[in-house]
């Protein structure tokens, strides 16, 4: 939608091929928070993306700030400096830009008070590089995208799925596409491709995953299932980015996919064991941000592709909403033992010694603090927990129930900073372009939260105006 906002604002007749029914529409984006990660230099910044924060609010928070250059950081640190400098570089330099043009175009961002910030000393105060959210979120701000491309003239065709390009050697003229059952093609000088990666389709899963890929829950749309990426590969796009990597996430371990609700994202409290009762992963290694994409292929990696969060009352209220819904896999007890024998599948007994040798390890004289990385640690454990290390010894305890929730993939089509499609010799395909999830490139191995929802809305604002561009050089002569 911000492509086709951007192309029609810059003079294009834009339609839009919807493969869901109205009901669904929005893709992934439907399916989150809204929150969304831009680089940001204290609160008169924020005061033009969020002209609605009050006094109060201002006063009472500490939002910090997030530079360019610490966002282009968190880039290449999390993808082990695999991301494509060029896209990363765009990405990070223009977030706050098309922040401003999203909020020029009516979209209302606000605070991520209950997710991102935690009360300290009477004062808010927010955490990992990411403060804000759309209003309504996902769902939020799929409507005002489409509300504001509807007065702008786009023409929007729900339950149409794109089947072929039509092209020759000129380049892409049209796409063809099926609607309600009926095979139709629509001429076009540019064509933008956004309809996200393959999360959806178990077969594709497997075969660029690998094993036990088709076993993860499927989040967010059930119609991201690589047919954008597909058709540009039959003419000749270049496949590039992590092929073999995708956002993946813990989360309710009975939830069906495409259900909202399924995350579980409040483990660097506590600690995650798998059905042998041991620990296998560092719950404290970095803030949720930094590590929720990844650790949900660690849990596909478990016996069962299972494991179990573990809390007690020190943390509890740190909790995020998502453990109080009603769909949850959850167990609760007074004491270690009885919960060990609530907890379905796990061994018991490795359990329990799994705990005593964690709570014999944590180093009681670093201070708790939930908002910065502590360096409250363990000491002496094969795996060691980083930072937020409590003992799990004030009941009554709670445990959760998880598996991996597969969320997006990290593969797909190689892009110049023109959002042009390039084909196998590195050249652009005339007249198409791509941006949002079937863009390869950004994202390896992990992924800064919210910087999905930012380089769909950079890079579709950058696809729709050179789009629009290359529809009027290559408009026809008009003689007068």
């Amino acid at each position: 939608m911000s492509a086709a906002i951007a192309a029609s604002e810059n003079g294009a007749n834009v339609i839009v091929l919807e493969k869901a029914p109205e009901s669904e529409k929005g893709g992934n984006t439907t399916y989150t928070h809204g929150s969304i990660r831009f680089a940001y230099n204290g609160v008169e910044d924020l005061k033009e993306i969020m002209p609605d924060l009050t006094p109060e609010e201002i006063e009472s928070t500490d939002f910090g700030t997030y530079s360019e250059e610490e966002y282009f950081d968190d880039m290449c640190r999390l993808t082990d400096y695999r991301t494509n400098p060029e896209l990363a570089s765009l990405l990070t330099s223009q977030s706050f830009e098309t922040m401003k043009w999203l909020v020029s175009h009516k979209v209302r961002f606000v605070p991520i008070y209950g997710r991102q910030a935690f009360k300290v000393d009477g004062k808010f105060k927010f955490w990992g590089g990411m403060i804000a959210e759309s209003a309504g979120g996902g769902p939020g701000l799929v409507e005002a995208l489409h509300e504001e491309a509807k007065k702008l003239g786009v023409q929007i065709l729900f339950n149409a799925m794109a089947t072929e390009l039509i092209h020759d050697d000129e380049g892409v003229h049209g796409v063809i596409f099926k609607q309600n059952g009926k095979t139709t093609e629509v001429r076009a000088k540019a064509v933008i491709l956004a309809s996200g990666g393959f999360h959806a389709n178990q077969e594709m899963r497997t075969r660029y995953l690998g094993p036990k890929w088709d076993l993860a829950h499927a989040r967010g749309s059930r119609f991201n299932t690589g047919e954008g990426i597909n058709i540009a590969l039959k003419i000749g796009a270049m496949p590039y980015g992590n092929w073999s990597g995708a956002h993946s996430v813990g989360g309710d371990r009975y939830l069906p996919d495409h259900t909202e609700g399924f995350q579980r994202l409040s483990y660097p409290f506590g600690i995650m064991v798998n059905t042998e009762g041991k620990r296998f992963v560092d719950e404290g290694a970095d803030f949720r941000n930094y590590t929720y994409a990844k650790y949900g292929k660690l849990i596909l990696e478990q016996p069962g592709q299972a494991a179990w969060q573990v809390f007690d009352q020190k943390v509890a209220r740190l909790l995020r909403d998502e453990y109080k819904v009603k769909q949850v896999t959850k167990v609760k007890a007074n004491t270690l033992e009885e919960l060990a024998e609530k907890m379905e599948g796990i061994d018991t007994e490795g359990f329990l010694n799994e705990v005593k040798r964690y709570n014999a390890a944590v180093r009681k004289d670093i201070p708790f603090n939930p908002n910065i990385k502590d360096g409250r640690c363990t000491e002496g454990l094969e795996v060691r927990k980083s930072n937020w290390a409590n003992t799990i010894d004030e009941g009554p305890f709670e445990a959760y129930g998880v598996t991996c929730g597969i969320t997006f993939t990290f593969g797909g089509l190689k892009i110049n900073t023109e959002a042009e499609v390039q084909d196998l010799l590195s050249q652009s395909i005339p007249g198409l372009y791509a941006t949002g999830e079937l863009v390869g490139g950004l994202f390896y191995f992990n992924y800064p939260g919210g910087a999905g929802l930012m380089a769909g809305s950079v890079f579709g604002k950058i696809a729709g105006e050179n789009a629009a561009r290359f529809v009027k050089q290559h408009e026809p002569l008009k003689l007068t």
